[in-house]
């Protein structure tokens, strides 16, 4: 059983930025409708601004910086008719294969805040390009951010990678759904042990479905959200 406490305020965090809300080109929302019904959700929680992320995978979610911001608008357009008070902006997931390492050298990624860069890996085995990889977003300027970090497991014997990569200028990003253990118990762990390092700049709702919102009331009574969000360490109010 978990201890609960009441609902921390995500408003003090202003900004969602990682999150499944572009119709129907990734396995996010279904339709605008389901989009809609997501941004409610998640502006129920207290965020006033969402930067959706959809996933680019070269094998599955061929996404371009085109397709992503024509998806984008569709879901402004609608809104604005609706009258939604919500600011909402698009980057994207990327995953980090040689289809990621073309596009950094090609300058055709879609950054948050003009600045950073989401990634995920393989949940399978270490990638051989992380470093690589890394270097060369940094070479173009930018500030990779390591999505959901503790969901790497191959890493949960290894709590000093964790450091390495903070050493490497790596900024990591909790999906606040794994403090609930719905990723696994040693998933849990991991985040748990990272919030204790101050190891996380950023937290977001990976929110995917209707299934992702519900779990979040309930993980932001959890103890150690609240102790994230009241270490002051976290950046997303400045997205």
């Amino acid at each position: 059983m978990h201890l609960l406490l009441p609902p921390a305020n995500l408003s003090e965090l202003k900004t969602d930025l990682h999150s499944h809300l572009i119709p129907g080109i990734d396995d996010g929302a279904k339709d605008i409708e389901h989009s809609i019904k997501l941004i409610k959700g998640i502006k129920s929680l207290g965020y006033q601004k969402i930067i959706t992320t959809p996933h680019t995978m070269s094998d599955y979610y061929k996404n371009t910086p085109e397709i992503i911001l024509k998806g984008l608008q569709t879901v402004k357009s609608k809104i604005k008719e609706l009258n939604i008070e919500i600011e909402i902006e698009a980057s994207s997931e990327y995953f980090l294969d040689h289809h990621f390492m073309r596009l950094i050298e090609q300058d055709r990624l879609l950054p948050i805040a003009g600045e950073y860069i989401l990634f995920e890996l393989s949940f399978m085995s270490e990638p051989k390009l992380l470093g690589e990889a890394i270097f060369q977003l940094q070479l173009k300027g930018f500030k990779p951010i390591l999505a959901h970090v503790e969901r790497y497991t191959y890493w949960h014997q290894n709590y000093g990678k964790f450091q390495e990569l903070k050493d490497k200028g790596v900024f990591f990003q909790l999906n606040i759904n794994a403090l609930a253990g719905v990723y696994g118990e040693s998933t849990k762990l991991a985040a748990e042990h990272m919030i204790d390092a101050n190891h996380y700049e950023f937290i977001g709702s990976d929110c995917h479905h209707e299934g992702h919102l519900e779990l979040m009331k309930k993980s932001i009574q959890l103890p150690k959200l609240h102790q994230i969000i009241e270490s002051n360490k976290l950046l997303n109010s400045t997205l």
